[in-house]
């Protein structure tokens, strides 16, 4: 797979191996314009329907967690998934001082459990305030009751990418449940898929 894949880049002229040089990089001056507008970006973007999870961890101080519509598989080989979390992100030093996560993939009836973890963890509220868990089997991380499926990770690595990180944990364990609608994003609302 990977020859294949160097074959094509060499085909195209483009590097088959290390990355090309990053552009200068320079600050923003205040006189200057953002090159798109946050709420454009936002709203264009929002019509692509996204799945809702919540990521947790525990930190030997207590469980974390946050909800999180940025999250891809990655890998087959090794097995390997992806979220995205902000810079700013308060809950995310403590996963990354876990070094492990648990993505709980959220069902249809379960807006509610996402919106009590779209909370800032900087405002000091309990997340899991009388939300049910136990350990997920290798890592320990919280896993949810009633979410139709499970991801069971370790930290494999964090890049930047630009306000965010983007976070490769890879599959220690998982399952999923056969029933069930899951939970979509679409357009700033949560809905449903029906075939």
């Amino acid at each position: 797979m990977a020859a294949t894949a160097v074959r094509y880049l060499r085909s195209v002229g483009a590097p088959a191996t290390g990355a090309a040089p990053p552009p200068p990089l320079r600050a923003v001056r205040d006189d200057e314009r953002l090159p798109l507008d946050p709420a454009e970006f936002r709203r264009v973007l929002g019509h692509f329907a996204t799945g809702v999870t919540v990521v947790t961890a525990h930190d030997g101080a207590g469980p974390a967690g946050f909800a999180c519509q940025s999250f891809a598989s990655l890998s087959l080989d090794p097995p390997l998934v992806a979220f995205m979390v902000a810079r700013t992100s308060a809950t995310w030093p403590r996963i990354a001082r876990a070094g492990s996560f648990c993505v709980n993939v959220l069902g249809a009836d379960q807006a509610g459990l996402c919106r009590a973890f779209a909370v800032s963890g900087s405002t000091g509220a309990d997340k899991f305030a009388g939300v049910a868990h136990d350990p997920a089997p290798v890592t320990g991380s919280p896993r949810l009751a009633g979410v139709p499926a499970w991801v069971d990770c370790t930290v494999h690595a964090v890049h930047t990418g630009g306000d965010h990180l983007i976070v490769v944990g890879r599959v220690e364990a998982l399952d999923a449940s056969d029933g069930g609608d899951p939970l979509l994003f679409h357009r700033g609302a949560f809905g449903r898929f029906t075939p």
